[in-house]
Formats: structure tokens, sequence, C-alpha cells
């Protein structure tokens, strides 16, 4: 089966049809349900009974933000469906809906969110569905706002499903180059039908309460790194740890050549900067005169 994001752009693919579909299946509602209550989980809100504002970032029809409701917060919902929105009104549900665009940048005041979670949504950045649409600088529209709007030392909780490693990692990047601190948490790591990947992000530097969360085994219960690396067979880890990168060390000219140019290229694909193919001719240095 087709990702959906490979399909359409996700205001085309949730037309009415679609959307009511969706929000009418009893197995994708009990899913729903399941990964907002882990989200909600790795948000670590302080247990005090004070309502929380949160933001739902790609909300659809409002199944995510039913758990927040539920568990007494107040919550904002955003997506770039105008028939999830449509069915989330005839719903009823009790937070305020925003029709937006997340690629563009999320539009909230400074400091006014106390925590975001967002459920199956952020991978969609990473497809360029118009020839304006520029993955890397949707990225970096998005984490940026959203770090900008959430409260120092709250967190954001993104459960997504990247296509491949490349994906993650782009993703990732971005995160921290915004600002964030914390990590990926994959709970069930080794089951290819449990396995899921939630980005815990922590708006502030790296410190004790940045630490990214232990992830869940097969059985239910916590593991961590050390956990894991037990099973030489699958390297597999439940939690990959991430800080925020450290300032580029200088570079004395003496070692510029053909192999420090290579290595240079190579870090700037992986921050997902394009970068000219390397041919025969890369750090080939020119003649004098033509």
């Amino acid at each position: 089966m087709s990702r959906p994001e490979l399909q359409a752009p996700p205001e085309i693919f949730y037309d009415d049809t679609e959307a009511r579909k969706y929000t009418s299946s009893s197995r994708i509602m009990e899913i729903q349900a399941q990964l907002s209550e882990r989200a909600l989980e790795l948000l670590a809100l302080p247990d005090d009974d004070v309502p929380r504002l949160l933001l739902d970032i790609g909300c659809g029809s409002g199944l995510s933000g039913e758990t927040l409701s539920e568990n007494g917060h107040q919550w904002i919902g955003l997506d770039i469906s105008e028939s999830m929105l449509n069915i989330a009104r005839e719903r009823e549900v009790e937070g305020d809906l925003i029709l937006g665009d997340m690629g563009q940048g999320l539009g909230l005041r400074p400091g006014v969110i106390d925590g975001a979670i967002s459920i199956s949504a952020v991978q969609w950045l990473c497809n360029a569905d118009k020839s304006s649409h520029e993955p890397r600088l949707r990225l970096k529209a998005f984490f940026g706002s959203l770090y900008r709007c959430l409260a120092r030392g709250a967190r954001a909780v993104l459960q997504v499903y990247p296509e491949n490693d490349a994906q993650r990692e782009l993703i990732l990047s971005f995160a921290m180059r915004a600002g964030f601190a914390g990590g990926v948490v994959v709970d069930y790591p080794h089951s290819s039908k449990s396995r899921k990947e939630y980005l815990v992000l922590t708006c502030g530097p790296p410190s004790l309460s940045s630490a990214t969360p232990k992830a869940k085994g097969e059985d239910g219960e916590s593991c961590s790194e050390d956990d894991s690396s037990e099973d030489e067979e699958n390297p597999t880890v439940c939690t990959l740890d991430r800080h925020r990168p450290r300032k580029k060390q200088k570079v004395n000219k003496k070692g510029k050549g053909r192999n420090w140019v290579l290595k240079k290229k190579e870090q700037m694909r992986k921050k997902g900067n394009v970068v000219p193919p390397d041919t025969k001719y890369t750090a080939r240095k020119r003649k004098a005169r033509f």
C-alpha cells in the first residue's frame, strides 16, 4: 500500500470523501487514541491538575484533540485540510481550529504554548508537492516557528513515519538547528507492526529535564539503550539521544586538498544542502591562464 504523502498533497488527498472515511474508521480512531495518549505521556506535563494550552499540529478531524480534552487540557488544532476541519466542527470538538500550512510557519505568538503534539503529520513536509516547495526551507520554517511559540522548557512530541533513514536524519537535523534539545524515542523497536517513532523535543538548551525519555519494549515495559545493546545481532536501540550541534571548529589552511573538499561536501549533504556532484575536476587547481 502506497504512503498517503506520496499520492497527493494533504489538502487534496484528504478531500470530503477521504476525510469522512478516515474519521469513521473504528480502527483509526483506536490507533489515534493510543498514539495521542503516548504523546501526552511523553510531554511529561506537571501532575498538578492545572489545564495547559497545547498545540495539535496536523489535528485533522480532532481525534487526537479529544484525548487532550479528556485529560483536562485546552488545545489549538492546526491542519491544512479544510475537509478535515469541517468534520471536526461537525463533531463539535472543544479545541480552537486553524486552517494553515505548517510548512509556512505556525504564526502563533512567542511563548504562549505549554506543549505540542503531532500525530503522523511532520513527514509530509519532506515532500515537494508544488514547484515552490523546498522541503529544507519548509522544515526550517516549521521548527523555527514551533520553537518560538513554545514556553521555555516546554516539550513537543511529534509522532512520525519517516520513509527512510535519510528522511529521519533530515527532520531531526532541522529540529536541532532550530535550537531544540532531545532525540528520538522508538517504542517496540524490534516489532515491524507495533514500532512507533516519536521525536521528543525540549525548548531550550540540553539539561536534566530535556533528557530523552525511555521507550517501550516488547513487553510494554520501558527499555533503555543498554537493554537493547545486549542483542548484538540487532543493533536497533530504543532511544537515540541527540543534542544541539556544537560550533564548527576552525580548520587550518594547511590540510585543504581534494580529501578535505570531499569531506566538507559530504557534511553539507548530510545537513540537507544542495551540493554539486563529485567529479574528477573537484578541488582541481585552475591553471594561471586559460
